[in-house]
């Protein structure tokens, strides 16, 4: 596959190549992973279901996230991200989960500004890794769709290292 193919399709052809069924876990991004993913034919092999979880009821009610957890750290954080891949894994059959968290604007604080996208990866093999990406105040539209192609790069680094591609 070159690099000018679509970086979903890449994720796709990487996660047939080895096996690998897909979860997402999304909340700023609103299901804009999983989109990207079925927009392709025959995305069915691969993604296994998709979670969109605004609010931190639904964090909690659908993944499993600790209302512990949102409490501490709020929605838009690291440990937060951890426990959505975590929990996205764990209630689906797929063996790779992705998960964002952010503040896409307009708004965002201080502590927390506007840009500010969190990010996990977990499988089956290996405990969730977050990281977090501070996109700045791009304007809503920009920061999601940022934020949606990290997730993607995410999973394509997770499925094909930089070797293999």
């Amino acid at each position: 596959m070159s690099a000018d193919t679509p970086l979903a399709a890449r994720v796709l052809e990487a996660a047939k190549a080895r096996g690998v069924m897909i979860v997402t876990a999304e909340s700023c991004t609103g299901g804009m992973v999983a989109a990207a993913l079925t927009d392709i034919a025959g995305s069915s092999a691969v993604v296994e279901r998709g979670f969109v979880t605004y609010s931190n009821d639904a964090k909690t009610q659908m993944l499993g996230v600790a209302p512990e957890t949102l409490a501490t750290h709020g929605a838009v954080s690291e440990a937060v991200a951890r426990e959505m891949a975590s929990g996205a894994l764990a209630r689906s059959a797929a063996q790779l989960a992705v998960a964002i968290t952010g503040i896409a604007g307009p708004g965002g604080s201080e502590h927390k500004p506007e840009g500010r996208v969190c990010f996990a990866i977990a499988t089956a093999d290996h405990p969730a890794r977050a990281e977090t990406v501070e996109f700045g105040a791009l304007g809503r539209a920009q920061v999601r769709a940022a934020a949606r192609d990290h997730a993607l790069a995410m999973l394509l680094d997770t499925l094909a290292p930089q070797t293999e591609r």
